[in-house]
């Protein structure tokens, strides 16, 4: 047994916050578990938080907590369902995900020439020219 009455400890270290399932025995004998949840605060400071329960209890807490995890896991399904006739109410809408999509390439092969129309298109930007300067060019020629 360990100083402070520990007979099995266990770690789950997360991204900003850690987790300790601390088995232990008191002076009376009674075996409980602790679980400590430890984050960083501010400064070097570390905020804890800790349950205890008792061995005469943790079939209680471990049906209450897997009724949880069922929910969690049922509401998880639920979601990707909705989220997958979503996604097939807007691709029917919009055009499937079998369609595909026709992406312009710039000097492409698959790409027609275009007729001059007086737009010069250079990436975003769209440059009209003037139909005057055209004329006038035009002039210039003869």
């Amino acid at each position: 047994m360990g100083i402070r009455g520990e007979l099995f400890t266990t770690q789950v270290t997360l991204d900003n916050r850690s987790y300790f399932f601390n088995v232990k025995e008191n002076r009376a004998g009674d075996v409980f578990l602790q679980i400590v949840e430890s984050k960083k605060g501010e400064g070097l400071d570390f905020d804890r938080h800790q349950i205890a329960i008792f061995a005469e209890d943790m079939q209680k807490v471990l049906a209450g907590l897997d009724e949880s995890l069922k929910f969690i896991e049922k509401d998880r399904k639920e979601r990707a369902k909705a989220r997958a006739e979503k996604k097939a109410l807007k691709d029917a809408k919009f055009g499937g995900a079998g369609e595909k999509k026709l992406i312009r390439k710039r000097n492409g092969f698959d790409e027609e020439p275009r007729k001059p129309d007086g737009i010069k298109r250079t990436g975003k930007v769209i440059h009209v020219v003037s139909k005057r300067s055209e004329a006038k060019d035009d002039e210039k020629d003869f």
